[in-house]
């Protein structure tokens, strides 16, 4: 995330990480926040048709964020938590 306003247009999420220095702006914002991601506001999809496991395999490849920067991104976040686990060590923290 790249601002606290991207993480706020994801109120209604289980989970997201966040950085630092985000947390921390949004810790201090004691303003209020509207759930968005509520399945009860979804409206039904007419033209919504379920896809198979291959048709998803195809349309998940055929998407780059979705197959290639999504697999570079988690490999980069493991090496960050390699990194921060290290530290942690080596600072006596665990």
């Amino acid at each position: 995330f790249r601002n606290a306003g991207q993480i706020e247009a994801l109120a209604g999420c289980d989970k997201l990480t966040l950085s630092p220095a985000l947390l921390e702006e949004l810790a201090g914002d004691n303003g209020g926040l509207t759930r968005v991601l509520d399945p009860e506001l979804v409206a039904p999809q007419d033209d919504w048709t379920p896809v198979n496991e291959a048709a998803f395999r195809w349309q998940l490849n055929d998407d780059a964020m979705a197959s290639d920067l999504l697999a570079d991104g988690i490999r980069r976040f493991a090496k960050d938590q390699q990194a921060l686990e290290t530290l942690l060590i080596d600072e006596g923290v665990i």
